[in-house]
């Protein structure tokens, strides 16, 4: 198995893309710790996989823009599993949408906090131990607005730019300790995260949401959503040993949508 006796820590491990993930390196023999802001999510998570894959699998309940938080989830972690974490996956996350002159100043700074702070108080929490160790991988899921801008989602494309950026630094600064430091860029992946943006032009538009869900597919040169396993998939390859000499790299996965 690629990930045997790995222990990796999934944030927003609760649904989506991070269960998928989470899933996808249990079957791959690894110990997952899945941890979110909603408890019951992650619970229940752990619970599917334990019962499905057969390997350890623990939850924590962590904000991730809460260094507090994030101390006290990836020390439960550490307890639970006897070390910390070798594989990070940086998946927490939340998107929404305003015009700029509309984005009030917590709208932004929510953006800010979960999707480029929350990533760097999680890597600076796991990063020692993978120095220590010589070995690691970090794993962060951003977005293909982190390489492009669109209408309406300032604050979110600032904020994964922003990955890209922090993920770039980090991979030069480890890359002769064992560790490599890569992030994801989905498209539009077939996730809760879509469904509110089709809730959300539906409401503020009048457009059907069907109508406004083949727009969104038509973004795709592939026209259709992406699936979170395919994600999974890039992920397990980067968190693997197969995937040693990436470093440093923002891979997209959207069909084509964004060609670099």
């Amino acid at each position: 198995m690629k990930l045997a006796d790995k222990i990796a820590c999934i944030t927003g491990g609760g649904r989506g893309i991070g269960r998928a993930i989470a899933f996808a390196f249990a079957r791959e023999g690894a110990r997952v710790a899945v941890v979110a802001r909603t408890a019951s999510e992650v619970a229940r998570v752990a619970e599917e996989i334990s019962e499905e894959c057969g390997v350890e699998t623990m939850h924590a309940e962590c904000d991730v823009s809460s260094v507090e938080s994030v101390a006290r989830a990836f020390a439960a972690v550490a307890e639970k599993c006897g070390r910390a974490s070798d594989i990070l996956v940086n998946n927490a996350g939340i998107a929404e949408s305003a015009p700029l002159v509309k984005t009030d100043d917590e709208l932004w700074h929510r953006h800010l906090a979960v999707n480029l702070t929350g990533t760097f108080y999680c890597t600076r929490a796991a990063l020692p131990a993978m120095i220590e160790r010589g070995w690691g991988r970090v794993i962060n899921i951003a977005s293909i607005a982190g390489k492009t801008g669109a209408p309406y989602i300032a604050a979110y494309s600032a904020s994964k730019h922003g990955v890209l950026g922090l993920t770039r630094s980090l991979a030069l600064e480890v890359a002769t300790k064992g560790i490599t430091v890569n992030a994801i860029c989905p498209g539009y992946v077939d996730t809760d995260m879509t469904t509110r943006a089709v809730e959300n032009i539906e409401a503020k538009t009048g457009r059907p949401a069907r109508e406004s869900l083949d727009a969104i597919k038509n973004m795709n040169p592939q026209r259709r959503l992406v699936e979170p396993a395919e994600v999974a998939a890039l992920a397990l390859l980067l968190a693997s040993d197969d995937g040693c000499g990436i470093n440093g790299q923002a891979i997209n996965v959207d069909g084509g949508s964004v060609l670099f």
